[in-house]
């Protein structure tokens, strides 16, 4: 993995300590820590995310679904080169993923995803029951129009863009719009696991990331304020740029009653999940075109081998 130098990693604590400074525009640098006090969040993100809900298949969109990769106490977005400073996370998809990891090294890196060409990293905190570590079943990423938007108006992410949705700072509830959990699939989320899933239908952390970028960073000084949420369909002015709404749902082999759950990074209010684009842009690119702008149901509910749309050496 590319290292940056003692010098740059002591310039962007001291610039993040004095005056909160921007953070990486390129997606090769690391992001600096936030420069808001413990459990504030921006005021850009203020803004809840307005959720799809209900049976799959209604609405254009695309999947990927990612097995669990490793664990560890990394995190390339917060603590950027700082090896081991993170509570413990658990990754999907990207292979390479550690605290130093750049957009470079996700686009030549391996995948956990069935679509190869998702060369992102996703990653929440470890999940515990009873203090020993659940391992994930997987993870499912729904990229969406959000609620209310033109279709044609989403873009493909920027290489290297990253983004946090929730508080992991969090000792109180969490609106369900932006983290929730549920069993199974189900649409009807409660800011706490459910007391007991059945079987055929084990726990689930769903995470709904904002739609609106600035047209400019793919990172921030609180990781944040370079994103926002679309309100009825419309992006505000400081964020003009419609990309698509991901919602993470992560799976967990948790079933039944008595269980006692917690979350590396504290209370179990304290859900959050990270995204870092490592998509191949080219790829990216044709799934938005291709089965957003066009309301096509990508991997869900069609079989993309019966649409002629399809009919290419893409797959």
């Amino acid at each position: 993995m590319r290292r940056s130098t003692a010098l740059a990693a002591a310039l962007a604590v001291a610039c993040a300590v004095v005056a909160g400074c921007a953070g990486a525009t390129d997606g090769t640098s690391g992001a600096v820590a936030s420069s808001l006090p413990p459990g504030e969040e921006s005021p850009l993100v203020s803004a809840l995310p307005s959720r799809i809900t209900g049976p799959q298949g209604r609405t254009g969109q695309f999947i990927a679904k990612c097995g669990f990769s490793h664990r560890g106490p990394h995190d390339p977005i917060v603590h950027y080169d700082m090896p081991g400073m993170s509570h413990s996370h658990d990754f999907f998809g990207n292979e390479v993923t550690d605290s130093s990891t750049t957009t470079e090294d996700l686009q030549s890196g391996a995948t956990t995803c069935g679509k190869q060409s998702d060369r992102a990293s996703y990653w929440a905190p470890t999940l515990s029951d009873r203090g020993a570590p659940v391992t994930p079943d997987g993870l499912v990423a729904y990229y969406r129009p959000a609620p209310g938007t033109d279709p044609k108006d989403v873009e493909p992410y920027p290489a290297g863009l990253k983004m946090v949705s929730g508080n992991a700072t969090a000792t109180e509830p969490q609106p369900v719009e932006r983290v929730g959990w549920t069993c199974g699939s189900s649409s009807k989320l409660s800011p706490v696991p459910p007391a007991a899933c059945p079987g055929s239908a084990p726990l689930h952390l769903v995470v709904t990331f904002p739609d609106c970028w600035d047209g400019k960073a793919t990172d921030s000084s609180d990781h944040q304020r370079h994103v926002a949420a679309s309100t009825d369909g419309k992006c505000p002015a400081s964020h003009p740029v419609h990309v698509p709404q991901l919602m993470l749902s992560i799976s967990y082999p948790v079933t039944g009653p008595g269980h006692e759950l917690s979350l590396a990074s504290g209370s179990i209010y304290s859900g959050h999940a990270d995204f870092f684009n490592g998509w191949k842009p080219e790829d990216l690119e044709q799934e938005v075109r291709l089965c957003l702008h066009n309301g096509v149901v990508c991997g869900v509910a069609s079989n993309r081998s019966e649409e002629p749309l399809f009919r290419s050496t893409y797959d």
